[in-house]
């Protein structure tokens, strides 16, 4: 199951996925206005470039593309939606609506965190990097062809601190404030000790129209749709089923560097479906047509339907070059059951990945060990220096593993019952004050350790099948319930769950969102991401020298850092990654002949070749 990505544009909407924050770098104190703004300041692209390098600029314009939600963010779910308000808690936002908004900046796909200019056609900085001054396009304009202002944009940012997401406005915690000056350019204030890409991730938040929003709720759930300027508008949904997005005919920004060649579908279709087989079997009916796989089961055997053997559908493996995420178990440590990590780690030791790989999921994942795994910030072996020099001040409050070798889950014998680590387990269990009675593990209390996987999907369910036997076998009462997409994401707002499983996209810059998936000021707030209630001093430490990393090494040390302590916690049972994206697609698109190092850019980069299309009748 993939989960919402923590990039600047998913912390947004909650994502998913993660961020930097820090102090600012002496360079950022400069006052010469520029074109655009990264982590570190470096910009592969100078003032005045015609286009990213990666799109297509003769990219034709025209046709559908349709598609499942893939990742989710802010209160999306996957299964439904009902409302079209995806940054506020209320409600299951749907698929989409962020291609609707326009942001002062977007990214640049080929470079790490570089974002610049959409409605902003520059900024500058105080020399003491606390104010930001965003000079804007006079040419921004809404859908109804109100102008875009400075007065919008400072809405914006206000409304989203005080009435966004948690996720959102946790983020913007160091928003001092944000005017209008004049029509044309916004101020944004920061308070001091800022995170170091904060004003990345202000550039980078949707423009409201404070016109629209005067009479209504934002905190609303709502299906009217709102407002917007960006390249596409709600042309038509039905609840819960499906929703579809045209393009703007004439979209104000559709010939800037940053557009050019892009948004060139006419169409934009998400379809919702509860069953996972049951959305594969409408992808072969041809009912949407581009798919990420997920279920290895379904790559390895599924497409084996008429229009695959024809050539009609095709799939292709894409490199993945982006940090792999965290997908697992997580344990929701606020329950008293799960408190104590030799607890956590015992459950763990139950799940044998190499059997379920070799005959569930047919051999395609690696397993995950590392909270950044596929990526350099991955602790291995024992911490340089550099890095103990960040841990010693926890010597004796953390488990002393964190000074060794990091923890990784051990391989198991791969069959399915390696008994070497169910007796591991069972003196972990006894260790924590465990007892055995009868074929019943009691916790110290004299409770039975007991325990439920709650999900909204029965993906993993014939994984569970095997990982509860063995649990049973250790004594562990552990069950699993299935329930629908509206009461799983009430669930998890508000911590109601004893395990749940979820995917958090990674960065190759993470920073300051992290807090809101590890950090202690999270752990208690409704709606946030920290599933498993982390709140350990130790990891707080680690997450500010990450948001406060002058530079890429300075960032790299401390994530390893943090990779070390959290990897001792046992906070979860990490599941697998695949360093690719597995494609399927009916063979009716074009693409660039190159794609960006750091996304699929899809559907935005993509275009439908009406050659192709009338040669699979898809036209």
């Amino acid at each position: 199951m993939s989960g919402g990505g923590l990039s600047r544009r998913a912390v947004l909407a909650g994502s998913g996925a993660a961020l930097v924050a820090g102090r600012v770098p002496a360079r950022a104190a400069e006052a010469a206005e520029r074109h655009g703004l990264s982590s570190f300041g470096d910009l592969k692209y100078p003032a005045g470039f015609p286009r990213f390098d990666y799109v297509e600029p003769m990219a034709p314009k025209g046709g559908t593309f349709s598609a499942q939600l893939s990742t989710t963010t802010g209160n999306q779910a996957f299964e439904t939606f009902n409302t079209l308000n995806i940054y506020v808690l209320k409600g299951d936002g749907a698929a989409g609506m962020d291609l609707t908004f326009d942001s002062l900046m977007v990214r640049a796909l080929d470079e790490p965190d570089a974002v610049y200019g959409l409605v902003a056609r520059s900024v500058s900085v105080s020399e003491d990097g606390l104010a930001y001054r965003f000079a804007l396009r006079p040419q921004a304009r809404f859908h109804d062809g109100s102008r875009l202002t400075a007065r919008d944009v400072a809405f914006s940012i206000a409304t989203l601190k005080e009435k966004g997401h948690p996720r959102i406005a946790a983020v913007l915690r160091d928003v001092a404030g944000a005017s209008a000056d004049g029509d044309e350019a916004v101020v944004v204030r920061f308070a001091p000790g800022r995170s170091r890409d904060l004003p990345l991730i202000v550039a980078e938040l949707p423009i409201f129209s404070e016109a629209y929003y005067h009479a209504r709720d934002f905190e609303a759930s709502t299906l009217e749709p709102p407002l917007a300027s960006g390249p596409y508008r709600v042309a038509r949904f039905e609840v819960g089923r499906s929703i579809a997005f045209e393009r703007v005919a004439d979209y104000w920004g559709a010939d800037l560097p940053v557009t050019l060649g892009q948004n060139n579908f006419s169409e934009i279709r998400y379809e919702y479906f509860r069953d996972r087989d049951v959305a594969f079997e409408a992808f072969k009916a041809g009912a949407f047509t581009w798919r990420e796989e997920f279920t290895a089961r379904v790559w390895a055997t599924g497409y084996d339907f008429p229009a695959a053997q024809e050539g009609r559908v095709k799939r292709e493996t894409v490199p993945d070059a982006t940090p792999s995420g965290t997908q697992g178990w997580w344990f929701n440590t606020r329950r008293p059951v799960f408190r104590d990590p030799r607890i956590r780690e015992a459950i763990g030791l139950a799940f044998d990945f190499e059997w379920s790989n070799q005959n569930l999921m047919y051999g395609a994942y690696r397993r995950t060990a590392s909270f950044f795994e596929n990526s350099d910030m991955k602790a291995e072996g024992e911490p340089p220096p550099e890095e103990l020099a960040l841990l010693e001040p926890f010597r004796g409050r953390v488990p002393d593993e964190v000074f060794g070798e990091p923890w990784s889950p051990p391989r198991s014998d791969g069959s399915g019952q390696d008994r070497a680590l169910l007796r591991r387990a069972d003196a972990l269990l006894r260790q924590a004050g465990c007892t055995r009675d009868g074929g019943v593990m009691k916790l110290p209390d004299g409770q039975p350790l007991a325990f439920e996987f709650l999900d909204s999907s029965p993906v993993f369910q014939p994984l569970l099948q095997s990982y509860i036997k063995n649990l049973g076998l250790l004594g562990i009462r552990a069950s699993s319930r299935l329930v629908d997409a509206a009461q799983y994401q009430s669930r998890l707002k508000d911590f109601d769950y004893d395990v749940v499983s979820s995917r958090f996209g990674g960065s190759v810059t993470p920073g300051a969102p992290l807090r809101e998936v590890y950090g202690s000021r999270s752990a208690s707030v409704p709606g946030s991401q920290n599933l498993a209630g982390i709140a350990d001093p130790a990891a707080d430490a680690m997450l500010d020298r990450i948001a406060d990393a002058g530079s890429r090494t300075e960032l790299t040390t401390a994530c390893r850092a943090l990779d070390r302590v959290l990897r001792a916690g046992r906070y979860w049972v990490p599941m697998w990654y695949g360093a690719t994206h597995r494609l399927a697609l009916w063979d009716m698109y074009g693409r660039p002949r190159e794609l960006p190092r750091y996304g699929l850019g899809v559907p935005t980069l993509w275009w439908q070749d009406a050659e192709k299309a009338r040669r699979i009748g898809r036209t």
